[in-house]
């Protein structure tokens, strides 16, 4: 007994009762015959004696005519029903096709890339999925998205198929497993089929490793080469003193088996050239062994770029490939995509300083230094002034902190209104011992370039920090003296002595101690969001009144993304420049960033042969053979369609009229 997945069998036996009385009464109808004049009466003798002789045929004609037409009728209300056999039914799979969308997928040692000889592939199985076969298609990065639903229509199956997207994140292989055995539990004959270069993480995350059970794996491979090196880091940073250089820093990993030659070049995203490319700024040429990781650090580099980009390209082994213009054409590795990397330097805005202090010419001449500097000078007596600073400089006093100060550092602080303890006060007074800088954290960027064992201290007081994260950056051996820390969202430096009782004003570490402090207190605002990760959750920082805003993505697509906590929420996977902006009557806000892939696992594109998941092996895709689909309903119709030529050609050879 067939199974009718279409219109109901007791609906279709009602329509086909109605139709086929309606066929039936129209053939019962007798046909009226027109009179026609003729001439000559002998000729309806031999017609009338015609006519007795074959109305027995003329009738079984007629007979044939309806018979014709109720079978068809009876075929189309069955393709309506759409029947299945009950052994199709049993014997039908439930496959979730899983494709790797990560950035590795995206190389192109085979034609055209890896995801696209991927998704060939399962359209050829597509072609062979029977009747009773459901499947569904979802595509596997950082995250899991499902394309389709479960279904046998392949129209359906294609279009999710067409919409497949390679992304620049790593693959979470554990998230796409769950997600499919989730999917398929409880249904006959399960399936997962994963499309790969197999260049996956361990299929184990907070639960454990992921257990298949009874579910059939099998492995569409994709790729053959093994040869890439990749931008694997990128940062860049501006001067304290002279904000129109800067300095930037990147890794480059071959991660194939052979050696490679590469030039690396920094371009400023700002210009562009009169090919319409990056401008750029600086050239090497590096050799990098198989596996080798090459840290380069490229100083002093000048000029006004916002964005830049880096790039690494393949030295030609002769004479370089030229196009028809004769411009040298750049050749890449195997995977493009790791071979661009983006970083967002802040931008050379002024900041606003805010000092407190009574008259310190040392202090006021070093602050002049800094063209990027608008400096305040306040009497105590007259703080706060108006207006909201970046960094406010108490010197050698220390009143109750007022909103819009910033950060704030501390110079010969007295009194209590401090977030530390002033202990006891050293004097040098010792013949055999100068006070003086004895321990020095020289490494942290506020002591960069300084040289503080060179400072003799007249005076100075023993700083203490209250809590588990405030740092101490030097000492005397007789307790801290320069110590930092942080505050209720603002950070804090103190240096405990007075400058005019020593000789550090007349050392170039003054200046530099000073500047260096306000470029960490002023640059952490825009640095540490200059470059996110792709595959992960970002949460760029945004003002607190807005509850969403606008993101433009690197290919110029807009999204609303929304705004919790001061922080706009969204998970990244490309990579390039982008722009969070909000429309505020009041207060306007855009920023910038940037986002790499920088992952070197995702950068190691050798492709596996095989692909196990604990102690199941995957098998090659089998079953799915191209061939008539076994869908009755389109069987009834060919029927139909051969019926109608029937009976066409026997009524234009007059057999059923």
């Amino acid at each position: 007994m067939p199974h009718f997945y279409g219109v109901p069998f007791q609906q279709l036996m009602m329509a086909g009762g109605i139709a086929g009385a309606l066929v039936v009464g129209l053939y019962i109808l007798k046909l009226k015959r027109r009179p026609v004049p003729v001439p000559f009466s002998r000729i309806w003798e031999r017609i009338l004696r015609d006519k007795e002789a074959t109305s027995l045929f003329s009738q079984l004609k007629r007979l044939l005519s309806l018979l014709l037409q109720l079978a068809l009728l009876a075929l189309l209300l069955l393709a309506l029903g759409d029947p299945r056999a009950a052994v199709n039914l049993q014997e039908g799979r439930n496959v979730v096709v899983l494709i790797d969308t990560s950035a590795s997928m995206q190389a192109v040692d085979v034609s055209p890339s890896r995801l696209e000889k991927g998704k060939q592939r399962i359209k050829e199985v597509l072609r062979g999925l029977g009747s009773s076969d459901r499947m569904l298609i979802a595509q596997m990065d950082s995250t899991v998205t499902p394309l389709s639903t479960m279904t046998s229509d392949v129209p359906e199956l294609e279009a999710a198929l067409a919409a497949v997207r390679a992304s620049d994140t790593g693959a979470d292989f554990a998230k796409g497993l769950r997600f499919a055995t989730d999917t398929l539990r409880g249904l006959p004959s399960p399936e997962i089929v994963v499309v790969s270069d197999g260049a996956l993480a361990t299929p184990a995350d907070s639960l454990g490793p992921v257990d298949l059970g009874d579910t059939k794996l099998s492995f569409v491979k994709v790729g053959e080469s093994s040869r890439n090196a990749a931008i694997t880091g990128f940062s860049v940073r501006r001067y304290p003193l002279d904000k129109s250089r800067y300095e930037a820093m990147l890794e480059v990993t071959n991660t194939g088996s052979e050696p490679i030659d590469l030039f690396i070049e920094l371009q400023d995203a700002d210009q562009l050239d009169a090919k319409g490319k990056a401008l750029v700024t600086d050239v090497r040429r590096v050799t990098l062994k198989a596996g080798e990781r090459l840290p380069e650090f490229l100083p002093n580099l000048a000029g006004s770029a916002h964005r830049l980009r880096a790039e690494i390209k393949l030295a030609p082994e002769g004479e370089p490939v030229r196009d028809d213009n004769g411009d040298i054409v750049d050749q890449h590795d195997d995977l493009p995509t790791d071979d661009v990397a983006y970083a967002l330097m802040p931008e050379r805005r002024k900041a606003k300083i805010q000092v407190v202090t009574s008259g310190n010419i040392y202090l006021e001449a070093a602050l002049l230094l800094d063209e990027y500097l608008d400096v305040t000078n306040v009497a105590p007596s007259k703080y706060p002034h108006e207006g909201s600073f970046d960094v406010t400089i108490f010197d050698s006093v220390a009143p109750p902190l007022k909103p819009g100060s910033g950060h704030i550092l501390y110079l010969n602080p007295t009194g209590k209104n401090v977030p530390f303890t002033i202990e006891k006060e050293l004097v040098d007074d010792d013949p055999e011992y100068k006070l003086g800088f004895d321990e020095i954290e020289a490494s942290h960027p506020i002591l960069r370039h300084t040289q503080l064992a060179d400072v003799n201290i007249g005076r100075a007081s023993v700083l203490k920090g209250g809590q588990k994260e405030d740092k101490v950056l030097a000492a005397s051996f007789r307790g801290p003296i320069l110590i930092t820390g942080r505050r209720a969202g603002y950070k804090f430096v103190a240096l405990g002595l007075d400058v005019e009782r020593s000789n550090l004003p007349l050392l170039i570490s003054w200046p530099l101690f000073l500047l260096n402090t306000i470029n960490d207190f002023v640059e952490e605002d825009t640095g540490y969001i200059s470059s996110f990760a792709t595959g992960t959750v970002w949460r760029v920082p945004a003002p607190q009144n807005l509850a969403s805003a606008t993101l433009i993505e690197p290919d110029g697509n807009e999204r609303t993304v929304p705004i919790a906590d001061g922080r706009a929420v969204f998970l990244g996977q490309r990579a390039g420049f982008y722009t969070l902006k909000a429309t505020d009557e009041e207060a306007p806000y855009q920023t910038e960033f940037a986002a790499n892939l920088a992952d070197p696992f995702e950068s190691t594109i050798a492709p596996r042969a095989e692909l196990t998941i604990g102690n199941k092996d995957a098998g090659e895709v089998s079953g799915f053979s191209v061939g008539v689909r076994r869908e009755i309903w389109a069987y009834l119709l060919l029927a139909v369609a051969a019926i109608s030529a029937v009976e066409w050609l026997t009524y234009h050879r007059r057999i059923t009229v």
